[in-house]
This record gives structure tokens, C-alpha cells and sequence, in this order.
């Protein structure tokens, strides 16, 4: 299986656009498995450095994750304001808490403009943009998260630091 929609202008990516691997995530900000792969994915952009280009797209899956909707659109509504990657971590990094509380707070931490925070997610001015990520994750064939692409082609062995990073490094 194949990604759907290609690395474009809209992702939120770190690393070098020239960079020879390009990893991409769908995510649900609830879903404890997405937490446990942060740690990874983190440690693995580390490791690689320059050679990694790492792209994340929302995938909340909303029957069984009650937030995760709202954290995508308050990610987005950080990448607004040029702070997505701050928020998408903080919110990983205390998803035990997450909430319309914690996503305040993380604005507030971020030094985000609260009050724009805050319509953006009123209005859900950002509703359209994970809405658009979900969808090419349906077209990928993404039925669950964290799910995974290495330079577009569905990976579906696991995702333990160690054999995500031979899947990756095999690719080179």
C-alpha cells in the first residue's frame, strides 16, 4: 500500500526536504500507542539526523478517543500561530492529562495569542485541515494509528526503536 496524498507544502515536517528517508505518521493524539511511538520516533529522528525527514498527519480516531479531534484542531490552531511541533509535543508528552484544560495550558506555556487560540477552536477554523488528513489516511488504508510510511510505502512490521530504525537504515 502506498501514501495516498504525497509530502506537500501543507504537512508539518521536520528535517531537511532533501533528506534521502521520509517518514510519515498518522496519528491520534489519545491513543496510547501513538504515546509509546513518540519516544521512538523522537529517539529515531535523533539517531538519523539530517538523513530523516519526519511528517506528521492527524488520524483521530474519534469513536474511541474523545479528544482527539479537539487536540488535532488545537495542534493546528498552533501551527497558525508557527508553534505545531511545540504543541503536538507537549501534548504527546502529557497525553495522561489531555483535555480542553491541558491544551489551554500548553497554549498559555507556548505563549500562543489565547484569544485566537481559543476562536480558532470555537469556530474550528482548523476542522477542514485534519479532516483532510484523515481522509488521505482512509485512501492510504491507515485503519488504525500509529500508522506508518517509509518514502511512501505502507509499513507495517513493528514499530520498536530497533526494527523501525533497520526498516529505515535498509532503505539508504
Amino acid at each position: 500500500m502506498s501514501l495516498y496524498i504525497p509530502v506537500g507544502k501543507d504537512d508539518h515536517v521536520q528535517g531537511p526536504s532533501n533528506a534521502p528517508l521520509t517518514l510519515v505518521e498518522y496519528g491520534d493524539y489519545q491513543c496510547p500507542h501513538c504515546g509509546r511511538a513518540y519516544p521512538i520516533i523522537k529517539a529515531i529522528q535523533h539517531r538519523l539526523g539530517a538523513q530523516l525527514r519526519f511528517v506528521f498527519r492527524n488520524m483521530p480516531l474519534n469513536q474511541v478517543h474523545p479528544f482527539a479531534e479537539l487536540a488535532a484542531e488545537a495542534a493546528e490552531a498552533a501551527a497558525a500561530q508557527g508553534k505545531f511541533w511545540e504543541m503536538h509535543d507537549g501534548i504527546y508528552e502529557h497525553q495522561a492529562s489531555l483535555g480542553p484544560e491541558l491544551l489551554l495550558q500548553l497554549a498559555h506555556n507556548l505563549k500562543l495569542d489565547i484569544k485566537q487560540f481559543e476562536d480558532d477552536l470555537k469556530t474550528r477554523k482548523h476542522q477542514a485541515h485534519v479532516k483532510r488528513d484523515f481522509t488521505g489516511g482512509v485512501r492510504s488504508s491507515v485503519n488504525g494509528t500509529p500508522a506508518f510510511f517509509i518514502d511512501g510505502e505502507r509499513y507495517d512490521d513493528s514499530w520498536d526503536e530497533q526494527t523501525l530504525t533497520a526498516a529505515l537504515l535498509e532503505r539508504l
